[in-house]
């Protein structure tokens, strides 16, 4: 038991560097793993799938492959997992960090720069770079789902008036009859970039029934 303790706690130590979380952050986060994934040494996509707060949200589909998609590991590779352990979940769950009041602003640009892209890659589903208008709508879509008045026409209006703003705000010279490809990370920072996300894109149905957890707080 104490030759496990000391390796469960090098293992926490370790990963603070790379996640920012602290090491009691790390425990909680470990006991809620281990809960999610009914104490096996893997998470799977069904796992998610029985989160109660998660159930009805509209973008539940794109929320659960983020947590399985290897961009969000911090590195350049395409694809995704069939399951995950603790520490690829970690990872993923440290784009949701907030900052603290010792967060410095050289820290903070970014945190910021790492959720913007995971925001970029939930929407850019197939991984190559681009937005598309499918992709756009899919989201959009989703999102208006709940409402009762708008009906998937309007939604689908809504979404392709957005993306040609979105065109001719970045490619001001455009043609008519000219094709924009997608929103690129580029386009997509400039979209959001009057928008406060540092402390609002927080996973809260992550959230156990116990006051231990306290997640980037």
């Amino acid at each position: 038991m104490g030759a496990t303790q000391t390796h469960s706690e090098y293992q926490y130590e370790n990963m603070v560097g790379k996640t920012g979380f602290s090491t009691e952050q790390i425990k909680n986060l470990h006991m809620r793993f281990q809960q999610l994934c009914g104490n096996e040494k893997t998470l799977r996509k069904e796992h998610l799938e029985n989160i109660p707060t998660l159930a009805d949200n509209p973008i539940k589909t794109e929320i659960i492959k983020a947590f399985f998609d290897k961009r969000n590991q911090h590195n350049n590779e395409l694809g995704s997992y069939e399951e995950i352990g603790f520490e690829e979940f970690l990872m993923v769950m440290s784009h949701f960090r907030p900052p603290s009041i010792k967060t410095s602003a050289e820290e903070k640009a970014a945190m910021r720069k790492r959720k913007v892209r995971f925001l970029f890659n939930m929407h850019d589903t197939d991984g190559d770079g681009k937005i598309t208008l499918e992709e756009y709508r899919k989201i959009v879509e989703g999102l208006l789902s709940e409402s009762e008045s708008i009906g998937q026409e309007v939604a689908r209006a809504i979404a392709d008036a957005a993306m040609l703003e979105v065109a001719s705000t970045n490619v001001p010279n455009m043609g008519p009859d000219d094709f924009y490809e997608g929103i690129t990370l580029e386009h997509f920072e400039q979209i959001l970039k009057d928008l406060e996300m540092e402390s609002r894109m927080y996973v809260r149905f992550l959230d156990m029934n116990t006051a231990n957890l306290r997640c980037g707080k």
